[in-house]
Protein backbone atom coordinates (compact mmCIF):
# COMPACT_ATOMS: atom_id res chain seq x y z
CA UNK A 1 0.00 0.00 0.00
CA UNK A 2 1.49 3.46 -1.04
CA UNK A 3 1.74 5.64 1.62
CA UNK A 4 -0.46 9.03 1.52
CA UNK A 5 1.72 12.25 0.59
CA UNK A 6 1.66 14.26 3.52
CA UNK A 7 -0.16 17.73 2.43
CA UNK A 8 2.21 21.17 3.68
CA UNK A 9 0.65 23.87 5.38
CA UNK A 10 1.61 26.07 2.48
CA UNK A 11 -0.25 23.61 0.23
CA UNK A 12 -3.27 23.45 2.43
CA UNK A 13 -3.47 27.60 2.31
CA UNK A 14 -3.62 27.80 -1.19
CA UNK A 15 -5.93 25.03 -1.45
CA UNK A 16 -7.91 26.81 1.02
CA UNK A 17 -7.72 29.62 -0.67
CA UNK A 18 -9.07 28.48 -4.11
CA UNK A 19 -12.01 26.87 -2.38
CA UNK A 20 -13.49 30.70 -1.38
CA UNK A 21 -12.47 32.07 -4.93
CA UNK A 22 -13.90 29.11 -6.56
CA UNK A 23 -17.47 28.89 -4.51
CA UNK A 24 -17.42 32.89 -4.44
CA UNK A 25 -20.13 32.65 -0.91
CA UNK A 26 -19.47 33.38 2.38
CA UNK A 27 -19.03 30.51 4.80
CA UNK A 28 -19.38 29.99 9.02
CA UNK A 29 -16.62 27.69 10.46
CA UNK A 30 -18.86 24.83 10.81
CA UNK A 31 -19.85 24.19 7.26
CA UNK A 32 -16.16 25.22 5.97
CA UNK A 33 -15.42 22.02 8.78
CA UNK A 34 -18.10 19.97 6.56
CA UNK A 35 -17.03 20.70 2.89
CA UNK A 36 -13.04 21.45 2.91
CA UNK A 37 -12.07 18.44 4.00
CA UNK A 38 -14.04 16.94 1.19
CA UNK A 39 -13.15 19.28 -1.30
CA UNK A 40 -9.92 20.43 -0.52
CA UNK A 41 -8.26 17.54 1.18
CA UNK A 42 -8.06 19.17 4.64
CA UNK A 43 -8.21 17.23 7.24
CA UNK A 44 -11.40 18.72 9.56
CA UNK A 45 -8.92 18.95 12.52
CA UNK A 46 -6.90 21.23 10.81
CA UNK A 47 -9.22 23.29 9.15
CA UNK A 48 -9.78 26.30 11.91
CA UNK A 49 -6.20 27.16 11.97
CA UNK A 50 -5.62 26.81 8.39
CA UNK A 51 -8.43 29.68 8.25
CA UNK A 52 -7.31 31.58 10.79
CA UNK A 53 -3.67 31.82 9.72
CA UNK A 54 -5.60 33.19 5.78
CA UNK A 55 -7.37 35.88 8.38
CA UNK A 56 -4.12 37.45 10.03
CA UNK A 57 -2.66 37.07 6.64
CA UNK A 58 -5.41 39.22 5.19
CA UNK A 59 -6.45 36.73 2.44
CA UNK A 60 -9.54 36.20 3.97
CA UNK A 61 -12.10 38.17 5.82
CA UNK A 62 -14.20 37.35 8.57
CA UNK A 63 -16.87 39.30 10.83
CA UNK A 64 -19.79 38.38 13.04
CA UNK A 65 -23.23 39.02 11.31
CA UNK A 66 -25.87 38.05 14.25
CA UNK A 67 -25.07 35.24 16.09
CA UNK A 68 -22.35 34.00 13.42
CA UNK A 69 -18.98 34.66 12.14
CA UNK A 70 -19.07 34.31 8.29
CA UNK A 71 -15.82 33.93 6.25
CA UNK A 72 -15.39 34.72 2.65
CA UNK A 73 -13.06 35.91 -0.12
CA UNK A 74 -13.05 36.73 -3.35
CA UNK A 75 -10.62 36.54 -6.32
CA UNK A 76 -8.74 39.69 -7.25
CA UNK A 77 -10.41 41.69 -4.45
CA UNK A 78 -6.57 42.38 -3.10
CA UNK A 79 -4.88 43.17 -6.52
CA UNK A 80 -6.27 47.05 -6.37
CA UNK A 81 -4.72 47.98 -2.56
CA UNK A 82 -1.25 45.72 -4.18
CA UNK A 83 -1.15 48.03 -6.95
CA UNK A 84 -1.55 50.89 -5.08
CA UNK A 85 1.14 49.74 -2.73
CA UNK A 86 3.63 48.94 -6.03
CA UNK A 87 2.61 52.12 -7.22
CA UNK A 88 3.67 53.85 -3.88
CA UNK A 89 6.94 51.79 -4.04
CA UNK A 90 7.70 53.36 -7.44
CA UNK A 91 7.32 56.36 -6.70
CA UNK A 92 9.41 56.49 -3.50
CA UNK A 93 11.91 54.71 -5.33
CA UNK A 94 11.99 57.06 -8.49
CA UNK A 95 12.92 59.93 -5.59
CA UNK A 96 15.56 58.21 -4.53
CA UNK A 97 16.93 57.45 -7.72
CA UNK A 98 17.46 61.21 -8.31
CA UNK A 99 18.27 61.98 -4.76
CA UNK A 100 21.60 59.54 -5.45
CA UNK A 101 22.17 61.55 -8.95
CA UNK A 102 22.24 64.50 -7.16
CA UNK A 103 24.29 62.97 -4.50
CA UNK A 104 26.83 62.16 -7.20
CA UNK A 105 27.03 65.48 -8.68
CA UNK A 106 27.86 66.71 -5.11
CA UNK A 107 30.73 64.74 -4.60
CA UNK A 108 32.35 65.44 -7.86
CA UNK A 109 32.17 68.73 -6.68
CA UNK A 110 33.64 68.72 -2.90
CA UNK A 111 37.23 67.89 -1.62
CA UNK A 112 37.64 64.26 -0.69
CA UNK A 113 37.90 65.54 3.18
CA UNK A 114 33.82 67.28 2.90
CA UNK A 115 32.67 63.60 0.80
CA UNK A 116 29.26 62.87 2.74
CA UNK A 117 29.26 59.22 3.01
CA UNK A 118 26.78 59.26 5.44
CA UNK A 119 24.12 60.27 3.05
CA UNK A 120 25.03 58.19 0.16
CA UNK A 121 25.42 54.80 2.14
CA UNK A 122 21.79 56.02 3.62
CA UNK A 123 20.06 56.42 0.38
CA UNK A 124 21.85 53.33 -1.00
CA UNK A 125 20.54 51.54 2.00
CA UNK A 126 16.53 52.39 1.35
CA UNK A 127 16.99 51.36 -1.72
CA UNK A 128 17.41 48.26 -0.89
CA UNK A 129 14.89 47.97 1.36
CA UNK A 130 12.12 49.22 -1.40
CA UNK A 131 14.32 46.76 -4.07
CA UNK A 132 13.35 43.97 -1.22
CA UNK A 133 9.75 45.15 -0.63
CA UNK A 134 8.99 45.54 -4.54
CA UNK A 135 10.38 41.69 -5.17
CA UNK A 136 8.02 40.91 -1.70
CA UNK A 137 4.86 42.66 -3.72
CA UNK A 138 5.31 40.79 -6.68
CA UNK A 139 5.16 37.25 -5.31
CA UNK A 140 2.17 38.64 -3.85
CA UNK A 141 0.97 39.23 -6.48
CA UNK A 142 1.10 35.48 -7.96
CA UNK A 143 -1.10 33.92 -5.34
CA UNK A 144 -4.19 35.75 -7.55
CA UNK A 145 -3.00 34.30 -10.91
CA UNK A 146 -6.65 33.40 -11.04
CA UNK A 147 -7.97 36.96 -11.39
CA UNK A 148 -8.52 39.29 -14.91
CA UNK A 149 -5.86 38.30 -16.93
CA UNK A 150 -6.00 41.85 -18.04
CA UNK A 151 -5.01 43.12 -14.92
CA UNK A 152 -2.91 40.67 -14.20
CA UNK A 153 -0.81 41.60 -17.45
CA UNK A 154 -0.87 45.11 -16.48
CA UNK A 155 0.64 44.24 -12.67
CA UNK A 156 3.48 42.57 -14.77
CA UNK A 157 3.93 45.19 -16.57
CA UNK A 158 4.28 47.50 -13.62
CA UNK A 159 6.72 44.92 -12.13
CA UNK A 160 8.92 45.06 -14.75
CA UNK A 161 9.83 48.87 -15.64
CA UNK A 162 10.36 49.07 -12.00
CA UNK A 163 12.32 46.35 -12.39
CA UNK A 164 14.48 48.13 -15.07
CA UNK A 165 14.38 50.90 -13.00
CA UNK A 166 16.19 48.84 -9.95
CA UNK A 167 18.76 48.10 -12.77
CA UNK A 168 19.44 51.31 -13.44
CA UNK A 169 20.38 52.28 -9.81
CA UNK A 170 22.45 49.10 -9.72
CA UNK A 171 25.04 50.58 -12.99
CA UNK A 172 24.45 53.83 -11.19
CA UNK A 173 25.98 52.62 -7.54
CA UNK A 174 28.70 50.93 -10.23
CA UNK A 175 29.62 53.76 -11.36
CA UNK A 176 29.62 55.43 -8.56
CA UNK A 177 31.80 53.13 -7.08
CA UNK A 178 34.04 53.09 -10.15
CA UNK A 179 33.88 57.28 -9.61
CA UNK A 180 35.37 56.85 -6.09
CA UNK A 181 37.77 54.49 -6.45
CA UNK A 182 39.68 56.54 -9.05
CA UNK A 183 39.08 59.94 -7.73
CA UNK A 184 39.82 58.78 -3.90
CA UNK A 185 42.07 55.65 -4.85
CA UNK A 186 40.08 53.65 -2.45
CA UNK A 187 39.86 49.48 -2.93
CA UNK A 188 36.55 47.69 -3.75
CA UNK A 189 36.09 46.21 -0.52
CA UNK A 190 36.45 49.35 1.88
CA UNK A 191 33.80 51.45 -0.40
CA UNK A 192 31.73 48.16 -0.04
CA UNK A 193 32.06 48.41 3.83
CA UNK A 194 31.67 51.84 3.84
CA UNK A 195 28.40 52.58 1.95
CA UNK A 196 27.40 48.62 3.48
CA UNK A 197 26.94 47.32 -0.32
CA UNK A 198 26.39 43.54 -0.63
CA UNK A 199 29.56 41.57 -2.10
CA UNK A 200 27.07 39.73 -4.72
CA UNK A 201 25.28 43.03 -5.75
CA UNK A 202 24.31 42.66 -8.93
CA UNK A 203 21.42 43.13 -11.71
CA UNK A 204 18.42 41.40 -11.37
CA UNK A 205 17.17 39.23 -14.11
Amino acid sequence: MSKRKRVTADEKRTRMLGYFHEKKEFFTLKELETTVPKECGIIQQAVKDVLQALVDDGLVHSDKIGTSVYFWSFPGERIPALEAQIGETGKKILTLETKLERLKCDIKKEEENKVDFEKTKAVLNEIEILKNKEEKLKKQITKFSDADPEVIAELNKKAKFYKDGANTWTDNIFNLKTWCKNKFNIEESELNKQFRIPEDLDYLE
